[in-house]
């Protein structure tokens, strides 16, 4: 515009840009907050906490849902940072990518395939019972998400490998235990090897509290509902972003390097380091099975 029309325009244009900043100053509402506890830790990396995971919610059958996602950073500074779809039991295109760098036979595509591989979470219901770092969380049903090796300890307490041990259901609320949460920071990584279950025992005498509690669980099927996750194309847009592909592959399984009508993409660049684990849950080793099962696919 000409220097009048910006001066005619100066009053108007105020009022856009007043509107529009309070636009941008609008907090942003997260649809999770307040739904998942997340254990305190001090300055070393340490934490102690004691929580009950607790029974599959109303009219749902477990008390627990698995979910695979992906978080790495490419060479364009972007970070990818999305639920996976093989959760549901769908293609998903960061894992067919990993099945092409996998299958060149390459020690270096293999590398950027593992540090692009799955992470694996579990999701459960909790009641939380002491909470020494942040008190304020005692007494109440929050969702929690943590790794294998705490799912691990769960399994075990289900089926102990020992004849003198009774199974428990560490999800009961009357049979049940509670579970001592122990953190430690080993050699820069969070470790939960200290954790244990206590003694078997009801979470209340009172039946009427263990209702309470009970009706105030929240849905697991509800965080695996397709609606939850983005569409195929939607992440393979995400990706070819953040990995600056300017290729797509004609075929992803069953790729033979000898065809000259497939070329898969060659990755020049360096592979970004692996996400901190303060920001990670424990991964799953056996990600490296499921990429060698999709090469081999027809």
């Amino acid at each position: 515009m000409s220097f009048a029309d910006l001066k005619r325009s100066s009053s108007s244009s105020f009022e856009k840009l007043t509107k529009e900043l309070a636009k941008q100053n609008t907090t942003y509402s997260d649809p999770d907050e307040g739904k998942y506890w997340k254990p305190t830790v001090d300055k070393a990396g340490n934490g102690y906490a004691v929580i009950r995971f607790l029974p599959a919610p109303v009219n749902e059958d477990i008390p627990f849902q698995r979910i695979w996602d992906h978080g790495f950073q490419g060479p364009t500074g972007l970070w990818y940072i999305e639920k996976s779809l093989t959760t549901l039991g769908k293609d998903d295109p960061v894992s067919e990518y990993n099945s092409v760098l996998w299958n060149t036979g390459l020690d270096s595509d293999k590398e950027i395939a593992r540090k692009q591989k799955r992470r694996l979470a579990y999701h459960s219901n909790i009641y939380v019972v002491k909470d020494p770092g942040n008190p304020a969380n005692e007494g109440k049903v929050f969702l929690y998400k943590y790794g294998k090796k705490i799912f691990d300890k769960l399994n075990d307490l289900m089926n102990p490998g020992f004849e003198d041990e009774k199974p428990v259901n560490p999800f009961d609320l009357w049979n049940g235990a509670n579970f001592k949460l122990k953190i430690r920071k080993v050699e820069g990584w969070p470790n939960y090897d200290k954790s244990e279950f206590d003694s078997p025992a009801p979470l209340f005498d009172d039946d009427s509290e263990l209702e309470r509690v009970y009706t105030q669980e929240y849905s697991l099927a509800e965080l695996v509902d397709k609606k939850q996750f983005k569409s195929y194309e939607d992440l393979k847009t995400r990706l070819n972003t953040v990995l600056a592909l300017s290729a797509e592959p004609a075929k992803i399984r069953g790729v033979d390097r000898d065809e000259e009508e497939y070329k898969a993409p060659a990755p020049t660049f360096k592979a970004a380091a692996a996400p901190s684990a303060a920001s990670t849950v424990d991964e799953d080793d056996d990600d490296l099975d499921f990429f060698k099962r999709l090469a081999e696919e027809d």
